[in-house]
């Protein structure tokens, strides 16, 4: 199993420019920022010693993966209709 790599918003924006998402860092800043409910977009997180914002390389890679195969399962059953 290989180790978890964790990057704060700056890595986080190149890891999505990468894979075609580019956003700008107020879009990441929202993104990371908690909601009226406490709630965030992404799971960034607070680092305990820094007291930064976090986020592991491969949870963010899959948030966007999840929400891919989620599309592709919605058009799927509209094609059933």
């Amino acid at each position: 199993m290989d180790n978890p790599i964790y990057v704060g918003l700056r890595e986080a924006q190149k890891i999505l420019a990468n894979i075609g998402v580019e956003l700008s860092e107020r879009q990441m800043k929202r993104a990371a920022d908690k909601d009226a409910s406490g709630r965030r977009k992404l799971p960034f997180f607070v680092d305990p010693i820094t007291g930064t914002l976090k986020i592991e390389k491969g949870a963010l890679v899959s948030a966007y993966r999840k929400l891919q195969i989620e599309a592709e399962k919605n058009l799927q059953d509209q094609e059933k209709v």
